[in-house]
């Protein structure tokens, strides 16, 4: 018979592996909600979502104009696909998307994960990416605590009340 008592979350680890700004700031929002929420939290980037924690591509991060069946014109209407291929479009829908954050004083990445750690979270880059596209701790943000590999990553996994979430 299978266990069906509910463990209280204790541990969330959230995994960073896309580098436009919904996607990373899906895993910046939540990190702040659980160390907000007194929930033991980690962030791990990895492949372009190491984008996040580089100093020189944080705070320049785009919207994926391009293959996004969710994205909208003005009005509700569906955007099309071939139209986010043109040259600017992707920069002028990032720009947009970047203003109508700040009109919600949604913090730039590098005060969110400022946030996050000031609130006990921890920020850790993924090594297989890392050494793919030659970055090292120097190249992130300073509050990214070490460069490790994916078994250090399951090893902060132990207990129960442990989830893993992949943005």
């Amino acid at each position: 018979m299978e266990n069906t008592e509910k463990v209280p979350l204790k541990k969330v680890l959230l995994i960073c592996s896309k580098g436009t700004i919904e996607d990373v700031y899906a895993a910046l929002v939540m990190g702040n909600g659980a160390v907000m929420e007194g929930i033991e939290t980690k962030l791990f980037f990895t492949f372009f979502g190491m984008d996040a924690i580089k100093k020189d591509t944080m705070n320049k991060l785009h919207t994926a104009t391009v293959g996004n069946p969710a994205m909208k014109m003005p009005g509700g209407l569906p955007f099309p696909t071939w139209l986010g291929g043109l040259p600017g479009i992707e920069a002028g829908v990032s720009a947009m998307m970047r203003k109508e954050m700040e009109k919600l004083d949604i913090p730039n990445v590098d005060e969110f994960l400022e946030l996050i750690v000031a609130g006990g979270g921890e920020l850790y880059a993924c090594k297989l990416a890392a050494d793919m596209f030659g970055i090292t701790k120097e190249d992130l943000h300073d509050d990214v605590k070490a460069i490790i590999t994916v078994g250090d990553l399951y090893a902060m996994c132990d207990g129960p009340g442990t989830q893993i979430i992949f943005t």
